[in-house]
């Protein structure tokens, strides 16, 4: 019985079938060729909707994840090191009373001298440094490569890896038209506080 069923089921015409069988055979061919065609573009299509977010995806690059940029870091630390105070809950600075400035070499008149010293920031968080108003002609600031020294940085101190809790050391500093007392104004988490840091001379107790 198998062997006389076995040519039907492989769709080739039985003795006998005649011209009736031919229609039939081409009929069936062109269903197996559709079906074939379809499986084909179904997996192309799969391919496609599981490569093309792969490709197009980035790792989270800021500290809120919305895709900025994260600020290039020199250091991670478990707490702000020894002779640094704290400004607001996020920020560190030095406690220094004076930070020492060295001609800078640019352009800018109001960035003729230079006081390196690095930021801590707390990571997970996003800082806007300032001078205050009055100072935009005499000081400027920067940290962590973010371009020209100017009146405003933005720190962003993206989450350490394993989101462990530790602060991020950014290298910088603060440019002077000449030495002086530099008052800053840090805001993070909708908290603005207000900082003066000696740069070339120290500042007086009362800010």
């Amino acid at each position: 019985m198998s062997a006389t069923r076995t040519p039907r089921a492989s769709g080739l015409p039985g003795p006998g079938a005649g011209s009736r069988t031919r229609p039939i055979a081409c009929w069936g061919l062109l269903c197996l060729v559709v079906v074939v065609l379809s499986a084909c573009t179904s997996a192309g299509d799969s391919r496609r909707s599981t490569t093309g977010p792969a490709d197009g995806a980035a790792p989270s690059t800021d500290a809120s994840g919305g895709g900025a940029p994260c600020t290039t870091s020199v250091d991670a630390l478990a707490a702000p090191p020894a002779g640094y105070r704290l400004v607001g809950t996020d920020v560190a600075v030095p406690d220094a009373q004076v930070l020492s400035a060295e001609d800078a070499g640019e352009a800018d008149p109001a960035a003729r001298l230079f006081a390196k010293w690095g930021l801590v920031v707390r990571a997970g968080t996003v800082v806007v440094l300032r001078v205050a108003p009055g100072w935009q002609d005499r000081a400027r600031l920067g940290w962590g490569g973010t371009g020209a020294p100017a009146t405003t940085a933005t720190v962003h101190a993206c989450a350490g890896e394993g989101g462990q809790a530790q602060w991020l050391a950014f290298v910088g500093g603060t440019w002077v038209a000449r030495a002086a007392c530099v008052p800053l104004i840090v805001t993070s988490n909708g908290q603005e506080d207000r900082v003066t840091l000696g740069i070339g001379v120290p500042c007086d107790k009362t800010p």
